[in-house]
């Protein structure tokens, strides 16, 4: 059985910081200011032989509902409910505040066991510090640095006292056949666009659940956030990220990290829904972020978010049809999908042209239909010469996939003009039906045996 522990908190206590040393990854942004993390992310732990999955979440304050911080609690609230035993941190050298005694109380009342870590109780100092938690009422507190490590072999017996050996030893076993070769894994979906184009609102609508933090405030989201899900029995893994703004207007240094953090989730994703603001698509930075999904070789979809304020428009969908097959001309074909993240409408569109965009990302091309089709093409528009001297296309193959990645095969190809390269391209792309993927080629010229070494 899984086995989940979820990590409580102030702002600034650590929480981040000992999240990324058990997973064993710096994933989870980390930086002095405090109130850093503001949705929960779950990451996969391993402290031993104890494998759980951990639960950072956003620090405690008392705040209304309805504020940005009231919401961040909720979370936190509801990542307590969903854990099995909780991880409660202080802060030592702050000492006990009133927030901490309140938010204790309220850990008492989840009836979860409760693990009190005292961090940032380096040395000798830091251990008598931490005697001052005692007042909690939560047990005793386990003196504890997460930065240096210090700590987690007593931390590692809590746990065990909370989790018994055989029921682990059980988790294990059943474990033991979840990576099995032949067992189908979940598509990888990040989901990027401009602060506020809704992606967050947009997952929630997918899952059925506010399991991520929105609202009409620009920038909410930090952390680039994966969410497991199931769609009509498949598997997907869709990746919420902050959004993304010009580079030159980015001053903040952590929204530096969080736009640093959805980069390195495009990179791990095989698709990226590229989702727009249907009152003001395509604007320049939209572009730019459609430049990263080309360079990265993803799969591309365009999600057009709140086209229910947008609808009534007569021809507006066929104008932004004509305006992606303009300005997305490297990903040309990409599907186009209006929807209401808010609403639901669209969804399920969405969701399916990402498994098809994924599947055309995927796909594999015989080297003899690959050479027939180059006999076609040459014929029909034969590379131009250089210096008098014609260059010459002796055959090409398929290298790999994911993005589709041919090679060509002759001589004098790296003199092949940029125009004559896009004429492949865009042939291939519409030969072998390869719409909304970014397509690789690659020239191999023979070395010349009589040239002086």
């Amino acid at each position: 059985m899984s086995f989940t522990v979820a990590l409580i908190g102030r702002p600034n206590v650590g929480k981040s910081t000992l999240f990324n040393r058990l997973v064993g990854r710096k994933l989870a942004l980390v930086d002095d200011q405090p109130g850093v993390t503001r949705d929960r992310r779950a990451g996969e732990a391993h402290l031993g032989d104890f494998d759980f999955t951990v639960i950072d979440t956003a620090g405690l304050e008392e705040s209304a509902e309805t504020t940005l911080t009231g919401r961040m609690r909720m979370q936190t609230e509801a990542a307590i409910l969903d854990s099995d035993a909780v991880i409660f941190l202080i802060d030592v050298r702050a000492g006990i505040t009133p927030s901490d005694r309140h938010f204790a109380t309220l850990v008492r009342r989840a009836g979860k066991p409760v693990i009190l870590l005292a961090n940032k109780a380096e040395g000798k100092l830091g251990m008598m510090e931490s005697y001052e938690a005692f007042e909690l009422g939560l047990g005793d507190p386990i003196p504890f640095s997460g930065e240096h490590g210090e700590g987690l072999a007593d931390l590692y017996e809590a746990l065990r006292n909370i989790f018994p050996r055989e029921e682990r030893d059980e988790y294990d076993d059943e474990n033991d056949n979840e990576d099995e070769d032949g067992v189908e894994r979940p598509l990888r979906i990040a989901i990027v666009g401009r602060p506020n184009a809704g992606k967050s609102t947009l997952i929630n609508q997918l899952i059925g659940e506010d399991r991520l933090l929105t609202g009409p405030e620009a920038g909410i989201t930090r952390d680039s956030i994966s969410v497991e899900w199931s769609y009509r029995g498949r598997g997907v893994k869709l990746y919420d990220t902050a959004g993304m703004r010009k580079r030159a207007k980015i001053e903040d240094k952590l929204e530096k990290l969080a736009v640093s953090d959805g980069l390195r989730a495009v990179k791990f994703a095989e698709v990226v829904v590229l989702l727009l603001d249907a009152t003001i698509p395509f604007e320049k930075q939209d572009l730019a972020i459609l430049s990263v999904i080309e360079r990265e070789g993803r799969a591309l979809v365009v999600g057009v978010n709140k086209w229910d304020l947008v609808a009534g428009e007569a021809g507006r969908f066929q104008r932004m049809v004509e305006d992606a097959e303009r300005l997305i001309s490297n990903v040309k074909g990409a599907s186009i999908v209006p929807l209401s993240g808010l609403t639901g409408s669209g969804t399920d569109q969405l969701i399916d042209a990402c498994f098809k965009a994924a599947d055309i990302w995927s796909t594999r091309v015989s080297t003899g239909q690959i050479n027939r089709w180059l006999e076609g093409v040459l014929e029909k528009h034969p590379p131009p010469a250089i210096s008098g001297r014609r260059i010459k296309i002796r055959y090409a193959t398929q290298v790999k996939a994911r993005p589709p990645h041919f090679a060509l095969f002759g001589s004098q190809l790296d003199g092949l003009p940029d125009s004559y390269l896009r004429y492949l391209i865009n042939s291939l792309r519409e030969t072998f039906n390869l719409p909304g993927t970014p397509i690789r080629l690659s020239m191999r010229t023979a070395k010349n045996p009589y040239a002086k070494d």
